[in-house]
C-alpha cells in the first residue's frame, strides 16, 4: 500500500538518467549516492509494510478483546486501555508523518 503523497520508488530512483553537461557532477559520485537513497527507500518501504500488518493484527486482536470482554472478564494484566493506547500509538508511528506532509 504506498500513499499517493510518494512520488519516487526505489525502482524510479534506480533508472533515473540524467544529463551530462561539460561541468556537471561526476556520475560515480551521483550513482553512489542515488544507491544509498535507494537502499533507504526499500528500508522504509518495508517498515511501513510491516507496522500496518502489525496495525492490522492489533485491530483484530483489540476486536477480540472486545468481544469477549462483553461475555468475560478481560485477562489479568490486559485491558482494552491497554491495548488501544498500543493501537493509538502503532497508528501515529505508520500515519503520522503522512499527515503533517
Amino acid at each position: 500500500m504506498v500513499s499517493d503523497k510518494i512520488k519516487l520508488t526505489a525502482k524510479d530512483i534506480l533508472e533515473k538518467e540524467f544529463k551530462t553537461a561539460m561541468r556537471g557532477y561526476k556520475p560515480e559520485e551521483v550513482d553512489k549516492y542515488l544507491d544509498l537513497i535507494i537502499k533507504d527507500y526499500e528500508a522504509f518501504q518495508q517498515e511501513v509494510e510491516e507496522l500496518q500488518q502489525e496495525n492490522v493484527r492489533l485491530k483484530k486482536q483489540l476486536e477480540e478483546a472486545s468481544r469477549r470482554s462483553t461475555t468475560q472478564p478481560a485477562p489479568a494484566g490486559t485491558t482494552n486501555f491497554d491495548i488501544l493506547k498500543r493501537l493509538s500509538n502503532l497508528e501515529k508511528h505508520v500515519f503520522g508523518n503522512k499527515l503533517d506532509g
